[in-house]
């Protein structure tokens, strides 16, 4: 009996201390995770982005569609190099509140909930910071823990960077064609211009095609496009 009774004592405690191996195990990983993105963050506060998790997501993209590896225009360009049109244009098409929410725009978010109850189809309430969150550091597949990742990254962001530099940093990693990142590439490959010289038209081109880049093409705009670009010019001279 007392035989046993060391023997369940004994298995307790290896039930307990594995217990506690797994438990400070995940501390630890989360006190990793938590450091690291922080620190991410911050590098890429005053950092050029030397890519994104999105254009990564392409490569691989490729590598398991057709084993080929295609090439990525991608040029980064500061701030100052970056005509005021585009970032105007931008914040007409896709988060008019920019500057007023802190990376969630739940008048958006509240407006789209309506629509959806009285019937309508659900439209996103995605803001310019948390698209950045989403394209820099995740990939675009679908679910809880992906939706609660950019979150985490959408606050830090707007911890610890400035309005501009969200702003910035979501111009040069946009996807804005095909293997075409950021307003540079853009600019150049449409237009044969640097971004500090797109006209306003031209900017609120690019930006009509930004929901769907692949499908809304600006070499060769439809009749949504133009539409889009005309509504988004009418929104830019109302800011």
């Amino acid at each position: 009996m007392a035989r046993q009774s060391r023997y369940s004592s004994r298995s307790n405690f290896r039930s307990l201390s594995f217990k506690g191996i797994l438990r400070r195990a995940a501390l630890y990983l989360l006190f990793t995770f938590l450091a690291s993105s922080v620190g991410l963050c911050l590098f890429l506060r005053w950092v050029p982005a030397p890519t994104s998790a999105f254009m990564v997501y392409r490569h691989v993209e490729d590598l398991i569609d057709d084993g080929s590896f295609k090439t990525i225009r991608y040029s980064w360009v500061s701030a100052k190099k970056i005509s005021p049109y585009a970032a105007s244009a931008v914040i007409a098409a896709e988060d008019q509140r920019f500057f007023q929410h802190s990376g969630f725009d739940l008048h958006a978010i509240q407006s789209s909930i309506d629509m959806y109850i009285d019937g309508g189809r659900l439209r996103g309430a995605s803001t310019i910071s948390q698209q950045v969150a989403k394209n820099l550091f995740l990939t675009p597949s679908k679910s809880f823990v992906r939706k609660g990742l950019e979150v985490w990254f959408t606050v830090l962001i707007e911890l610890l960077w400035s309005k501009d530099r969200i702003l910035t940093v979501y111009l040069n990693i946009a996807e804005f064609g095909d293997h075409l990142f950021g307003i540079e590439a853009a600019s150049q490959y449409y237009f044969g211009v640097h971004a500090n010289q797109i006209s306003r038209s031209q900017a609120a081109l690019l930006a009509a095609t930004l929901p769907n880049p692949i499908l809304l093409r600006a070499a060769q705009p439809s009749s949504y496009v133009l539409k889009r670009q005309h509504w988004i010019l009418r929104q830019m001279q109302n800011q």
